[in-house]
């Protein structure tokens, strides 16, 4: 049986410098050198022993989790991370998270998550109640899927945002009726609280967009800018950590961001500061500039067969020039009811450690999401039982895959046909990153339909590969263009 790693849950990843600090000088007292992020943006202590360390962690302020507790609690994962830095819901604002997350004053037992469409940082049905942002503003649709339930169920109205708590809290104290399905937990509800709820009157819409770049320092559409890190060993630095959260309260800085990838973000750091941040970073040798091909992949902590999997199939993407742009990826130890949130999955089978003193080879199954869209929440076996030198190859194929499929759209099952002329064109380019917009194909990824010319655009655009603003585009003209 796995040893349970003492965790801090932090609701929402939210915290400020000076709560940051006060967990690592705790840590250090515990005779710690370094944290670790969960990805459920909680704090995780896996080197901590407390037989040898003989100081117990302690914090007053937080839901402390360990082997030795008898209380069950889940930590409550928002995306308040991505507001201000990636595209989101028009009226959806870190305030009102902030606000939401004041309200739930009780330790919950059920995985809640609070989340808008429009980002992809952070996880939409990984919880047992999941909150997801509406077009109506301060109202939000409430997927369910409690422990016992086979499938998610959508309840039948919005909730509004001063609701939340108090609706998540009633569903606990409810559990013990064992509701069978949503409409008898609806009936259950309307019995139990008044609720200010409204009719769902369109369906959810989830956009799809590839998985962003989070880490580095960031210039916003503000001028301020946003820093995200990530250590591949997801060990961070308690000295760091310290001298950070002292920048972070000398610049007046009043929030840090875990995120649900084992790394965390600061944002509002002034444009005057960005030499300090430079030189603290230096100063400790953080490389801020990690590739795609190992940022997006979710892992157990603390498990070093699967860390070593994972730098393998990095390596071998890194030998062969391979892109992952855009792809998030998972391995884990095969579970029944383990539910993902990544494009590409590798599950590695339990296999019996000996049978008659042979060792029994390790496999894997390889799944990937339809449309290597997480949110589909539906998943694709694509292999089964293979080994471990047959993955890199087959991961490949499946990221070639996407890249054919990407931005792709079937009507009545078959693709238009183009009329194919020579032109001269004129298209609008990111003078940051080269990337074009072009009025003909729009901009899937912020919703901009085909034939918006770039002059329409709205003026909070932003490239949808750096994040520049619309003023960093000029005019460019191309030849040669096919259409």
């Amino acid at each position: 049986m796995r040893k349970q790693i003492p965790r801090l849950l932090i609701k929402g990843g939210v915290l400020s410098p000076a709560e940051l600090k006060k967990v690592v000088e705790n840590a250090e007292l515990s005779g710690l050198k370094s944290i670790s992020f969960g990805s459920r943006q909680d704090i995780l202590f896996p080197e901590y022993r407390e037989s040898e360390s003989g100081k117990r962690l302690d914090f007053k302020d937080f839901n402390l989790l360990d082997s030795t507790s008898g209380f069950r609690s889940e930590n409550i994962v928002c995306s308040y991370v991505s507001t201000d830095i990636f595209p989101t819901t028009s009226w959806i604002t870190g305030d009102r998270y902030l606000y939401i997350l004041e309200q739930i004053r009780y330790f919950p037992k059920l995985k809640i998550n609070i989340t808008e469409p429009k980002q992809r940082l952070v996880p939409l049905f990984m919880g047992h109640l999941n909150f997801i942002a509406s077009e109506r503003e301060d109202y939000w649709y409430l997927y369910i899927r409690l422990p016992d339930w086979e499938n998610m169920e959508m309840y039948p109205a919005l909730i509004y945002s001063w609701d939340i708590a108090r609706i998540g809290e009633a569903i606990e104290d409810l559990l013990q009726e064992e509701p069978e399905n949503v409409e008898t937990l609806f009936d259950l509800l309307n019995d139990a609280i008044e609720t200010d709820n409204k009719t769902i009157d369109k369906p959810l819409q989830v956009p799809f967009y590839p998985f962003p770049y989070y880490e580095g320092m960031n210039r916003t559409g503000t001028g301020e800018y946003w820093l995200g890190l990530y250590w591949r060993n997801n060990r961070y630095d308690l000295q760091f950590l310290k001298a950070m959260c002292d920048l972070c309260s000398e610049l007046k800085i009043g929030r840090i961001c875990i995120t649900p990838w084992k790394s965390f973000i600061i944002k509002g750091i002034p444009e005057r500061s960005k030499l300090q941040w430079e030189k603290l970073l230096g100063r400790f040798g953080i490389n801020v500039r990690h590739s795609m091909l190992e940022l997006n992949w979710h892992l157990p902590v603390a498990n070093e067969e699967l860390l070593k999997l994972k730098q393998y199939l990095v390596a071998n993407f890194d030998q062969n020039d391979i892109s992952t742009y855009g792809l998030t990826f998972t391995i884990s130890e095969h579970t029944r009811h383990y539910y993902y949130f990544t494009s590409i999955v590798v599950e590695k089978n339990i296999q019996p450690s000996e049978i008659n003193g042979f060792r029994i080879r390790d496999t894997f199954n390889l799944l990937f999401a339809k449309d290597f869209d997480p949110n589909t929440k539906e998943y694709i076996t694509y292999v089964q039982d293979i080994d471990q030198d047959a993955l890199p190859g087959l991961l490949m194929e499946l990221s070639q895959m996407y890249f054919e499929q990407l931005g792709s759209k079937k009507e009545d099952g078959k693709k238009a046909d183009r009329e194919i002329t020579e032109q001269r064109k004129e298209v609008f380019q990111c003078r940051e990153c080269l990337t074009v917009y072009d009025e003909i194909y729009g901009d899937i990824t912020q919703e901009i339909a085909p034939g918006i010319l770039f002059e329409d655009l709205p003026e909070n655009y932003k490239c949808p590969v750096c994040e520049a603003s619309k003023t960093s585009f000029g005019k460019k003209v191309f030849s040669g263009f096919k259409q």
